[in-house]
């Protein structure tokens, strides 16, 4: 696998962005693990639970973690829409786009309770 992405299974607006990402994911480039599954613990126990919990990681095939919007334009990028989230990266707007997402992760129930 090239990328599993640790997300939120409890989050309704992460668990949709994953069924969009799972659409796409025909080359199977792509591996999700829900941080809230029973067995999370058990499968990974080296990582931290709050840490992935307070934003969306993602882990390369050599261990190297993205974390926030990183892993979200790196699992993007992997299924062929990283254009989507490629001006989320770019110099000038990715400072404002990281505090944005810090204050989404955060507060992602309430925000996803609005949305949904």
């Amino acid at each position: 696998m090239a990328f599993t992405i640790f997300y939120d299974g409890l989050c309704p607006l992460c668990e949709k962005e994953m069924a969009h990402l799972k659409k796409y994911n025909n080359e199977h480039k792509l591996a999700f693990v829900d941080i809230t599954d029973d067995t999370f613990a058990e499968n990974y126990p080296d990582l931290d639970f709050d840490a992935l919990n307070a934003r969306i990681h993602g882990m390369q095939s050599d261990g190297t973690m993205l974390i926030g919007l990183d892993a979200t334009h790196k699992a993007w990028s992997l299924v062929g829409k990283g254009w989507l989230y490629a001006p989320l990266r770019w110099p000038l707007i990715r400072f404002f786009a990281d505090k944005a997402y810090l204050v989404f992760a955060r507060n992602r129930y309430k925000i996803s309770y609005w949305l949904t």
